[in-house]
């Protein structure tokens, strides 16, 4: 098992622990490395958050200025500017080093995806000797739908047009071909905001999306962990993936050294349960596909 998504540094101010966001210091990445193969993974993916590096943000721009409620742009504004305190050339040097050091480790990153700005975004990424991108959905406008203090949201917007609203996003993203692999790919669901019945019709226009450009979908226990207590994706758009033969990576969404490769039995399991033999594996951007352990 690879864990094809895991962060070297959490969110957030730096609470005093742990090595200053934008450091890597001596056995930091080996932390992460150690903790995996204990639990089980033969190589670590790194994707670290684009919007999180100084270098994204003429890319990216304040898109937050464009939301109409300005409680959403705010938090939004706060969200980022606490977490905007990495480098992108920082990020991409400590994991080739390691790389260098014989560590079975890759060079990704977690491509926040706006529509409107994806272009200027796979301009800034070009230079780079990415293994793999994965792309997300964390941002609906303004609105960051899968942080805590935005929750209030869902009651003001409604639940069903937040699903659909998202998925919109979801669906233009996987069709776009601009990353390798969707993670997390109904985080809308995190905070437990649920429909009363699986969203199928939604759920299937990302999926024909994935399948027409060839993107591969994570497998993510990050939900696991969080107030849904469900892993990513739902187990039905999971099996929905599997009969589109859409192909799968496999993932933490580890911040701390402890949480890579967690789960890696209950992944495997729900692999198998959806009808998946196979996972995903990258180089360079090239995809090949290796039996599912365990």
């Amino acid at each position: 098992m690879g864990d094809y998504h895991v962060h070297l540094h959490p969110h957030g101010t730096w609470r005093g622990t742990g090595p200053r966001p934008g450091e890597y210091p001596d056995g930091h990445v080996e932390a992460y490395v150690d903790a995996a193969i204990a639990n089980g993974a033969d190589e670590v993916g790194f994707t670290e958050h684009l919007y999180r590096c100084v270098e994204a943000t003429p890319a990216l721009g304040r898109f937050w200025e464009r939301e109409p409620r300005r409680d959403l742009a705010g938090l939004t504004e706060e969200m980022v500017v606490e977490d905007l305190t990495l480098s992108l050339e920082g990020y991409v040097t400590a994991v080739v080093a390691a790389k260098d050091r014989g560590l079975p480790v890759l060079l990704g990153l977690e491509v926040d995806f706006f529509p409107e700005t994806i272009d200027a975004v796979l301009d800034l990424l070009a230079p780079y000797p990415w293994d793999f991108l994965i792309g997300s959905v964390h941002w609906i406008g303004g609105w960051a739908v899968d942080h805590s203090p935005s929750a209030f949201e869902f009651a003001r917007r409604g639940v069903a047009r937040a699903y659909e609203e998202y998925f919109e996003i979801e669906t233009l993203l996987a069709a776009s071909g601009a990353v390798d692999v969707l993670a997390h790919v109904d985080v809308v669901k995190k905070h437990g905001h649920r429909l009363a019945a699986p969203p199928v019709d939604l759920y299937r226009k990302v999926v024909e999306a994935a399948a027409a450009s060839g993107t591969a979908v994570e497998l993510s226990s990050a939900g696991l962990h969080r107030v849904v207590g469900e892993m990513y994706p739902a187990p039905e758009l999971l099996s929905m993936f599997a009969d589109a033969e859409v192909p799968i990576t496999l993932a933490s969404d580890a911040h701390y050294p402890h949480e890579a490769g967690r789960d890696r039995a209950t992944l495997i399991e729900a692999a198998r349960t959806a009808g998946y033999t196979h996972r995903a594996r990258f180089r360079q951007r090239a995809r090949t596909l290796v039996p599912l352990e365990g």
